[in-house]
């Protein structure tokens, strides 16, 4: 869990929380109210990454149940491990 300060050590710790800012994010408070993020650019743009990268995963796993329900709808599962062995593999060569 990442650290809290409060608004003060922006004038009282302002090396210190600079140096952490410069690494990760660091959550700033005012009276234990409300909530600032104080960063630097390359840890923004780190985070933004991130979360695109795990918004596009999230939306190929959905892509990818949303597939696998019509497929079992429309009936095509399959018996046995071998079965879903040469389906996959018939399904790659056709996207090569």
């Amino acid at each position: 869990m990442p650290a809290i300060y409060p608004s003060t050590a922006l004038k009282n710790q302002q090396r210190e929380i600079k140096a952490i800012a410069d690494n990760e994010v660091v959550y700033i408070t005012e009276n234990g109210r409300g909530k600032y993020a104080f960063m630097s650019q390359d840890v923004l743009q780190r985070q933004i990454e991130e979360a695109v990268e795990q918004a596009l995963y999230e939306q190929r796993m959905r892509e990818a149940l949303d597939e696998s329900r019509r497929d079992f709808e429309e009936g095509r599962y399959y018996s046995s491990r071998e079965e879903l062995l040469a389906a996959v593999e018939q399904k790659r060569s056709v996207h090569a």
